[in-house]
């Protein structure tokens, strides 16, 4: 995303956004999406928010990039990865709200001269822990560069910008992933080869391309012909300078290893004599953090693309984000998408939610296609529409019901949900002031 220097404030309309944030200078933007500064208006507290434009998006056909983005960016909490706080849309854009990085992009700071071999290894350090994170919870950035990694108020550096990530879930079944992507100078050569690549190698390869630059001040593979340059890649073909020291050489050429099979691994990573020195204790600990959290420890998608697993708590995030501008099916009103969604709260145990659910729709006429746990799927009788149940603890007292249809006939399914199945559930409804205490899990 080009970085901008002056002051050029939103339009109007966007000035104050939903009456909660207040849009400031113009920080980047790029094919389709603009990142401004902005304040909350009740906390005062600074982020950014990216605008996307959903016309451009739907032209460009990177409507599954944006939803893949924001799918992303919800499982990651790390302290160096830029956080993202919530997400809203209106009919013609979407707004990113995320930290701020007070301190721009390291691209920047690198071009004024290179790092010393000590302040290299310091973001080294906690670039690595944040890809380490990523790659322990099934996320390949795929794009990783200097102009990709922010830096905060206190010099510490942010991961950001997974519009080109990929997930485990879209490895093919040879175990690879084959989308070609990414910034040339920092491709990986089996990227180039075309014959599929592990998401993670070629991370740990544009790792060592970061790590090169932020020491050499240029980049270790380049020249003004773009095929000469990748003959350089897929060859290998770099030379360190001459004041770089002899460990680090070793070290670097572990990354820019053109075998990935044979190239470094995180493990291997935080266990080199170079990258351990001035490791502080404190830092160890983001790299302890690569164990998946229960949320998505066994994560399994449904027949349709939707979760169902059998038991789920919600964190904070997930509270922030039951919005109607998080629904991502809603986000760009495609035709084959879950037309609808609505979610309610009960004081009851998920258990009583799913009996109850399974017995009113078998008296409609509806059959249980899809039955785990805490969560269902209904289809009418004559396959015309589905609809997915999924039960939540919210807190220790309330669960969250999801209720999502999807149309085959137009109508039927919402028709059948407002005035058959939703009635006769309304006695599990929530009701403000109504005693929870009895209900806990």
């Amino acid at each position: 995303m080009a970085d901008v220097g002056e002051k050029s404030p939103p339009i109007a309309a966007e000035a104050n956004l939903f009456g909660k944030y207040e849009l400031g200078k113009l920080l980047g933007y790029g094919a389709f999406a603009k990142v401004y500064h902005a304040r909350n208006v009740s906390t005062g507290q600074s982020v950014a928010i990216k605008v996307v434009s959903k016309a451009k998006v739907m032209k460009g056909g990177f409507t599954a990039h944006i939803k893949r983005e924001i799918s992303i960016m919800r499982r990651l909490r790390h302290a160096h990865i830029v956080k993202l706080h919530e997400v809203m849309a209106t009919k013609t854009k979407i707004y990113f709200v995320m930290e701020y990085a007070k301190g721009g992009e390291l691209f920047a700071k690198i071009s004024k001269g290179r790092f010393s071999e000590d302040l290299s290894r310091r973001y080294f350090q906690q670039l690595i822990a944040a890809v380490g994170y990523c790659h322990a919870r099934g996320v390949f950035h795929r794009d990783l560069k200097p102009e990709n990694l922010l830096l905060d108020e206190n010099w510490d550096l942010k991961v950001t910008d997974f519009g080109l990530s990929a997930l485990k879930e879209q490895i093919r079944p040879d175990g690879l992933l084959h989308t070609l992507c990414g910034t040339p100078a920092y491709v990986a050569p089996e990227i180039l080869a075309k014959k599929g690549y592990d998401g993670a190698k070629v991370d740990i390869w544009s790792c060592g391309v970061i790590l090169f630059v932020l020491i050499a001040g240029y980049l270790p593979f380049n020249d003004t012909n773009l095929m000469a340059m990748y003959r350089k890649i897929y060859k290998g073909e770099y030379r360190c300078p001459k004041w770089m020291s002899p460990d680090l050489k070793r070290f670097l050429s572990r990354f820019l290893d053109t075998n990935p099979e044979t190239r470094i691994t995180v493990d291997e990573i935080i266990k080199d004599p170079w990258f351990k020195k001035g490791f502080k204790e404190e830092k160890k600990l983001y790299l302890e953090e690569f164990d998946f959290d229960k949320k998505y420890e066994n994560e399994d998608e449904g027949e349709e693309g939707e979760n169902l697993e059998d038991e789920k708590s919600l964190n904070a995030f997930d509270l922030i984000s039951f919005s109607s501008g998080f629904d991502l099916s809603g986000l760009f009103n495609e035709s084959d998408t879950l037309v609808s969604s609505e979610r309610f709260l009960s004081a009851e145990k998920p258990e009583k939610v799913m009996e109850r659910v399974e017995e009113v729709a078998r008296k409609e006429g509806l059959e249980v296609a899809k039955r785990k746990k805490w969560g269902a799927k209904l289809e009418g009788r004559n396959g015309n529409f589905s609809m997915i149940i999924e039960i939540n603890w919210l807190t220790d007292h309330l669960v969250m019901i999801e209720v999502k249809e999807k149309e085959v006939n137009s109508g039927q399914g919402q028709e059948t949900w407002k005035n058959k199945l939703r009635p006769q559930l309304q006695s599990l409804i929530y009701q403000p002031g109504q005693t929870v205490s009895g209900n806990q899990r």
